[in-house]
């Protein structure tokens, strides 16, 4: 091949496409690791006010009353507690099932809530003060990024938290997986069911004591 062959060959509009997506391909996944890498920098103050930074103590402005009438089965709402983010959940016969399931403890880190991330009154399989409301401060527990909720579907009727940034993962009940980075389940906070559709954020009946500062974080 000629010296003119060999420049016209490497500068056809062909070999330019080839390198175009290539520079765009890698345009695009700095641009999606940067946007990520933020979503936890903006998180890591929810982590660190739960490691012991603001005032232990719960106030009268921190309760919070939420309505749970409009609440669906297998829906989530978000309300925000002591400046957090809390998931409050209404769980499907098929989530309670599924939250028992010999296989899904398996593969879990603490299937029986032994580690105090939550009141004693919620230290059970649901992790609640009653098995079809489920209520969790929605920080994960490796970086505190904020973990998404997969709904439950005909496929996948359990439901599950992601975390979009590291790939934690976590069941229904903020039950922390395995082979995930976080190392401890989503915290519970203090909670009063007050009728059917009302629930109290900031007040435990059955474990009047129970101080948030003092759960395991990371």
């Amino acid at each position: 091949m000629t010296q003119d062959d060999a420049s016209l060959t490497s500068d056809t509009p062909h070999s330019k496409l080839e390198r175009g997506p290539r520079r765009r391909d890698v345009l695009a996944t700095v641009t999606v690791g940067m946007g990520c890498a933020g979503a936890c920098a903006l998180a890591y103050p929810f982590l660190d006010s739960l490691n012991g930074t603001r005032s232990n103590h719960v106030g009268e402005s921190d309760i919070l009353d939420v309505d749970l009438s409009t609440l669906k089965p297998g829906q989530q709402s978000v309300v925000t507690w002591r400046g957090w983010p809390v998931f409050v959940q209404k769980r499907t016969p098929e989530m309670l099932k599924k939250l028992q399931d010999p296989a899904l403890l398996q593969k879990l880190r603490d299937p029986e809530s032994r580690m105090p991330q939550q009141p004693r009154d919620a230290a059970n399989w649901h992790r609640s003060i009653t098995p079809d409301i489920g209520v969790m401060i929605g920080i994960c527990t490796h970086l505190g990024c904020v973990p998404t909720f997969d709904a439950p579907t005909q496929a996948e009727p359990s439901g599950k938290y992601l975390c979009p940034c590291h790939g934690s993962q976590f069941d229904s009940a903020g039950r922390a997986f395995k082979d995930a980075p976080a190392p401890y389940n989503l915290p519970v906070p203090p909670v009063t069911m007050i009728s059917d559709t009302h629930l109290r954020i900031g007040e435990s009946k059955g474990d009047p004591d129970f101080d948030i500062a003092n759960i395991r974080q990371i």
